[in-house]
C-alpha cells in the first residue's frame, strides 16, 4: 500500500505540474485507517467564493427536490439474493457489515464535491480489468441511494465487457445499445435492483464499435436526457479500463468528474502514472484504493 501511495503522490505532482494548477486530485490520508476493501484519497476542490455559493445553492435545491419514496411502475424491479450479493462483495446496502463505513465515507466525499460544484455526472474507471472499478461503482451508487433525498442512476458503459448486472446477479436481454441503436424506450431497459432511489441502465456486449457508439449523437442525446430530465439525480457511469483502449477516454470529457480505482497489490506505479496523464484535463475527484490491507 505504501508504494501505491507514493506512486499516486508522484503521479499527482506530475499531473499538477502539467496542468499548471491543482484541479482535484486526492490528498494523502495520513494516519486514517483504510478499510479492508476500499480507501479513498482526495483533496477538496478549489473554486471562487461566488461560484462556490452558486453551486451550493444548486446542490441544496437538488437535494430538496429529490423524492423520498419512488414507485416504479414501468421500471423492471429485481431483488437479487442477499447471498449472491455477499459473495460478490456488494455490501453497501448491508448496514450490519463493518466494511460499509468505507463506502459511506467515499459517498460523503463524492457528494460534498459534487454538490459544492453543482455536478451531477461521475465517471468511475481504473487502469485495467479486475481492479474493482465495477464493484466500486455499484457500491458507491447503492450507498448514494441510501440518502433519502438523493436518486441515482448507474449506467454500464463498459460496452465490450459489461458486468454491472452480472455482478448484481441480474439477467438482462436488453441494454443501452438497444436504446441507442434500435430506439427501445429507456423505461423498458431500466432496472431497479431492490434499492430505493436507484436505477440501473444495463450494458450488453457491443464489440469493436464501442468507441464510436460512446461518441455518437445518440449517446449525447441519451446523456442530455438523463441529466436534464431529473436534475436532482446523480448519474454514475461504470466506464471501461483506461489502459485497455480509448473507450473510456472518448467518453470521460462528457462527465463532470471522475474517480480512479486502483488495486492494492495489483496496480503498479507505471499504470498509475499513465492514468494520471490521460486524466490530466479531467476533474479527478480522487483515487480509490481497492482491496486495501
Amino acid at each position: 500500500m505504501d508504494y501505491l501511495q507514493e506512486a499516486i503522490e508522484k503521479a499527482r505532482e506530475q499531473r499538477e505540474g502539467a496542468i499548471g494548477k491543482t484541479r482535484s486530485p486526492g490528498e494523502k490520508r495520513g494516519n486514517d485507517e483504510a478499510s479492508s476493501d476500499v480507501a479513498s484519497d482526495r483533496r477538496p476542490l478549489h473554486s471562487s467564493r461566488t461560484s462556490t455559493q452558486n453551486a451550493r445553492t444548486r446542490g441544496a435545491r437538488r437535494r430538496k427536490a429529490a423524492p423520498k419514496n419512488i414507485e416504479y411502475q414501468k421500471t423492471r424491479c429485481v431483488e437479487p439474493p442477499q447471498e449472491l450479493l455477499n459473495e460478490n462483495r456488494i455490501i453497501a446496502g448491508d448496514r450490519d457489515d463493518p466494511r460499509v463505513e468505507a463506502y459511506r465515507q467515499l459517498r460523503s466525499q463524492v457528494l460534498s464535491s459534487m454538490n459544492l460544484n453543482g455536478w451531477s455526472t461521475l465517471a468511475v474507471t481504473g487502469p485495467r480489468e479486475d481492479v474493482g472499478k465495477t464493484l466500486t461503482a455499484i457500491n458507491l451508487a447503492i450507498s448514494i441511494s441510501q440518502e433519502v433525498n438523493q436518486t441515482v442512476m448507474l449506467v454500464d458503459l463498459d460496452l465490450r465487457e459489461p458486468s454491472v448486472c452480472k455482478t448484481l446477479g441480474i439477467e438482462v436481454d436488453k441494454g443501452i445499445v438497444d436504446h441507442l441503436q434500435h430506439g427501445e424506450p429507456l423505461e423498458n431497459i431500466l432496472i431497479n435492483p431492490g434499492y430505493p432511489r436507484l436505477v440501473v441502465v444495463p450494458g450488453l456486449p457491443q464489440g469493436h464499435h464501442a468507441s464510436e457508439l460512446l461518441t455518437s449523437p445518440e449517446m449525447m442525446s441519451f446523456l442530455a436526457d438523463v441529466v436534464g430530465r431529473y436534475r436532482d439525480r446523480i448519474v454514475v457511469f461504470d466506464l471501461p479500463p483506461l489502459l485497455r483502449n480509448d473507450d473510456a477516454m472518448v467518453f470521460v470529457p462528457n462527465t463532470d468528474a471522475c474517480l480512479l480505482v486502483v488495486e492494492d497489490g495489483g496496480t503498479n506505479p507505471d499504470e498509475i502514472e499513465r492514468c494520471m496523464q490521460l486524466l490530466k484535463n479531467t476533474e479527478l475527484l480522487g483515487t480509490v484504493l481497492n482491496k486495501a490491507r
